[in-house]
């Protein structure tokens, strides 16, 4: 991997868990997903503009509906994050949701696409569950009421991740729809989706927008742009160096949580996160 590309995955990493950290801090809910994702739709439609005129776009039926259902799951996703991060801590839910959705699209390989894997897969997966562990403080998770919810959270999100990324890497493989176009229409969908919702809560909105406007534009502006600087590393390099490096942001967002919420068992949650990184690495590269 050149420095840059090296450069371009370790900022987008970054990019990814401050994102997040926006969206922990809002402790927003349903209308401050559709005020950050209309914010994107508003900020990167020039450059999606510049797509449209220099590639040459084929789009039909069928392509509609694939960017709908990406747009569905999406939606779902960030919903459930929102959730996720107004019940549990920011260390704990963010890193267990990104470690465990490489691990979900491996094994699902695995089983229904015969792909192979190796030891360096299976060592990688029992990194991750064991850094799971830690996480949970082990069998203190039978005992403390408000950490169970958030690892569930965790679990469930980052099944949801897998999902949006096996139906993503399906659409870009099979079809002609360029990346940024999947993903600026899976954008723009769910600010549709929302529409009613927006309707029939626009004071919870106007609400929103006057108090967590920072974290509106700074979600909005960063989603995408994490997305888009990986799509710029890829064209020179291989995704099976993007992606190890990428999971950066697990160890980022752990220290995010403990230094910036000052949330409890930093040091313990910081080495699970290592581990899950070690273990995320050695899934991609397997």
């Amino acid at each position: 991997m050149s420095t840059w590309a090296l450069t371009l995955v370790v900022i987008s990493a970054t990019i990814h868990a401050t994102w997040n950290f926006l969206a922990k801090r809002s402790s927003g809910g349903t209308s401050f997903v559709w005020l950050y994702m209309l914010v994107s739709a508003v900020i990167y439609s020039p450059l999606v503009i510049i797509v449209i005129v220099v590639v040459d776009i084929k789009f039909g039926w069928l392509e509609l509906g694939l960017i709908l259902a990406s747009a569905c799951l999406h939606l779902l996703y960030a919903i459930t994050l929102q959730k996720g991060y107004r019940i549990g801590d920011f260390s704990l839910v963010y890193p267990i949701a990104r470690g465990i959705g490489p691990m979900i699209i491996a094994i699902t390989a695995f089983f229904l696409l015969d792909e192979e894997l190796n030891w360096l897969g299976k060592l990688g997966i029992f990194c991750i569950v064991f850094s799971v562990f830690i996480f949970t403080g082990g069998l203190r998770i039978l005992r403390e009421k408000t950490v169970l919810p958030a690892i569930l959270y965790g679990l469930l999100i980052g099944c949801m991740i897998a999902s949006y990324s096996l139906l993503d890497k399906y659409i870009v493989s099979v079809t002609v729809i360029h990346p940024i176009l999947l993903s600026y229409g899976s954008i723009v969908g769910q600010v549709v989706l929302l529409i009613p919702f927006a309707n029939k809560h626009w004071q919870k909105i106007r609400q929103d927008w006057k108090y967590l406007k920072l974290e509106t534009i700074g979600v909005g502006i960063l989603n995408p742009l994490a997305y888009i600087l990986i799509l710029i590393a890829m064209v020179t390099t291989p995704v099976s160096y993007v992606s190890p490096v990428r999971e950066l942001s697990i160890f980022i967002g752990a220290v995010l949580g403990v230094v910036f919420f000052k949330e409890n068992f930093g040091r313990r949650r910081m080495i699970a996160a290592a581990i899950m990184v070690i273990g995320v690495i050695a899934v991609a590269l397997s």
